[in-house]
């Protein structure tokens, strides 16, 4: 037996080689009606070597063995049917040089042809299925089909699930029933089991099979999330959890291409709550993402945090010439510079220590690196910590930022990207009013500018980001409770940090072209506003639980300086489609460099001799006119 499995290739070539001896004899049997007495003596037998030497240099030339029989499939039938037309083809040409074709009919070679392609693929096909047979009988006799699952989605991704788990004799799952999303596919069925209903009919499909004996315990998106609706995604979470089903996910294929265990398996995964999210994925224009990066020298400030972190990660896969991470951070920096070399052992990379706010570090970087692109994400972010320390915001948000820009500016950098907030349109705290004196810097130096481009790409909250509100949930449910959210009608925008990233690289290689962008301010597409409160409950859900009964949700109040809804542009910012999915361009209200540079070298200075925060909130309110504090915020300071 040891012996066969060694030499698995060299018997499948000798069986081939038998084929296509066996097809010549028989289409000639065929047609000369079993008389073979009327053909010259010898010239079958010259004919048939001929066809099987040929027919055995072809199949192996052609690499027809590095397939496996037993994951045999169209693909594989397609490679026969080349490489046996390929072999009929050449022996006719030396047939007709050698004899001509005289001594044989000369439709033997095309019968032969078919004959050869219903035993290669007849062949190969018979021992898939009897090994898919015997696999599944493994499969009964191991256990497998225990988990009762439900399938929502009746396409190819069902298919390929369901024979993954019928070849897999460790398979955990027996799918019971398929709902599909429309009525289309209704009552037909795949792999012998049958499309029960619709989406709108789950709680009568499940009680259905309960009264079977075939009760589901999980319930399976087959498709990729994204391309369901986010409410149909919410629906199926509520209801699943009100029937007792958890609700998972099959991996997109795109996400299996580099592993093949996962193909081999093609296992569910548990409902993450960026799915919920439910935004159709957006085209990237990957290559002016990588033209804009690979060989080029790129700094990222604020390299450790979570925005910085992510922008390293991809910014790396697309091969940059050298790449310099700068952090305030000790520990961030380390924890990014070690998994960066890690993952990309060959990137040339440098870790730097270094305060956006201190202009004489900052100039000795930018010597020393001189890079080409520089992505600043050094920014103190959380509302509430911004209004505790109002000095150490302004001078990290407005004049860290332009420092990093003059020295961008004086270096020649080819472009600076400066990644900003939703919270700087109408600002109501200081970081959203820091964050819109940053774009207002960065406008004006983009349209003056005759080299560097100064871009400002503007998005909103980040899903899971440090300090954010889903971490601070999750901690709450691991204590029992409750989830604490300010307000019952406060809602956010929200992306996932990966998601985020790849449309900054993407608004920034749309911004470094000529054209009219300059000055403009670049608006990622954050879909709809999220209520928190909802976000609360989904958490709650996705943990098994039900909201309001299992896990309580607290309302606490509005914090300083926090809005009940962002948004992602002013009225008075002309919005403009730009040639890039997921972008828009923002004409936003600029002011002339020359006013800006002389108040902040002089707001830089009186806040470096100790300005008290009264009066850097009124001068950051003279030079962002349209920062107001909220009503609510008025009455707590009246």
């Amino acid at each position: 037996m040891n012996l066969i499995y060694s030499n698995r290739r060299l018997l499948a070539f000798i069986h081939d080689i038998a084929v296509a001896g066996f097809s010549f004899w028989l289409a000639l049997y065929l047609r000369v009606g079993g008389d073979f007495s009327i053909l010259p003596a010898g010239s079958a037998w010259a004919a048939s070597l001929l066809f099987t030497l040929t027919c055995g240099i072809v199949f192996g030339a052609h690499g027809l063995y590095r397939s496996i029989w037993a994951f045999a499939s169209l693909r594989d039938l397609m490679e026969i049917l080349r490489t046996s037309t390929l072999a009929v083809a050449i022996f006719l040409a030396l047939a007709f040089v050698t004899t001509r074709l005289e001594g044989v009919p000369r439709t033997v070679p095309f019968m032969a042809w078919f004959i050869m392609l219903a035993g290669l693929g007849g062949s190969r096909m018979i021992f898939r299925l009897l090994r898919e047979r015997r696999l599944s009988a493994l499969w009964e006799r191991s256990g497998g089909g225990r988990v009762n699952v439900l399938l929502v989605g009746a396409g190819d991704e069902a298919d390929i699930f369901m024979r993954a788990i019928s070849t897999n004799p460790q398979a955990a799952y027996h799918v019971v029933g398929i709902i599909g999303e429309n009525t289309k596919r209704v009552g037909r069925t795949i792999h012998g089991v049958d499309v029960l209903g619709t989406v709108d009919q789950l709680p009568a499909i499940v009680s259905k099979l309960r009264n079977q004996m075939k009760a589901p315990t999980r319930l399976i998106l087959t498709r990729a999330v994204s391309r369901f609706n986010s409410g149909l995604v919410s629906k199926l979470l509520e209801e699943s959890t009100a029937l007792g089903l958890s609700l998972s996910r099959l991996p997109a294929l795109t996400d299996l291409r580099n592993d093949v265990a996962a193909v081999m398996s093609v296992r569910d995964q548990p409902l993450a709550l960026e799915d919920l999210l439910g935004r159709p994925e957006t085209k990237l224009n990957r290559s002016d993402i990588r033209a804009m990066i690979r060989g080029k020298r790129v700094l990222v400030t604020g390299a450790g945090g979570t925005i910085g972190s992510e922008l390293v990660r991809q910014i790396a896969a697309l091969e940059p010439k050298h790449l310099t991470l700068v952090e305030f951070s000790e520990f961030n920096l380390y924890r990014i510079d070690m998994e960066t070399r890690e993952s990309f052992p060959y990137q040339s990379l440098n870790a730097q220590i270094g305060d956006v706010r201190d202009g004489v570090r900052m100039k000795q970087l930018f010597t020393q690196e001189k890079p080409d692109l520089v992505f600043h994400a050094a920014a103190i972010k959380h509302v509430p910590i911004a209004e505790e320390n109002i000095r150490e915001a302004i001078l990290t948000n407005v004049i860290g930022t332009r420092t990093v820009a003059d020295c961008c500016a004086q270096a020649g950098c080819a472009a600076m990207v400066l990644i900003s907030t939703d919270k700087a349109v109408y600002p109501s705290s200081v970081m959203g009013a820091t964050k819109r004196l940053a774009e207002m810097y960065c406008q004006a130096l983009d349209l003056s500018s005759n080299g560097t481009r100064f871009i400002t790409v503007r998005f909103g909250n980040v899903l899971g980001s440090t300090g954010s509100v889903v971490p601070r949930f999750q901690e709450q449910l691991a204590k029992g409770g409750p989830l604490t959210v300010t307000h019952p009608d406060i809602t956010r925008y929200f992306m996932t940090v990966h998601e985020a990233v790849e449309l900054v690289l993407q608004a920034s290689s749309l911004g470094i072209r000529p054209g009219d962008q300059r000055g403009k301010v670049l608006v990622l597409d954050m879909g709809e506003p999220v209520k928190i409160a909802d976000l609360a409950r989904q958490i709650i859900r996705l943990a098994g639980l039900n909201p309001d009964e299992d896990i309580k949700i607290a309302y606490t109040g509005l914090r300083p300086g926090e809005k009940l809804h962002e948004e992602l542009f002013a009225d008075a910012e002309e919005l403009i489609p730009s040639a890039a999915d997921g972008v828009q361009l923002g004409k936003a209200t600029t002011i002339e460099l020359s006013f800006l540079q002389h108040h902040l070298n002089d707001y830089a200075l009186r806040l470096r001799e100790g300005l008290d925060e009264d009066q850097s909130v009124a001068t950051l309110s003279e030079l962002v006119p349209e920062f107001k504090r909220p009503q609510h915020e008025m009455e707590r300071a009246g």
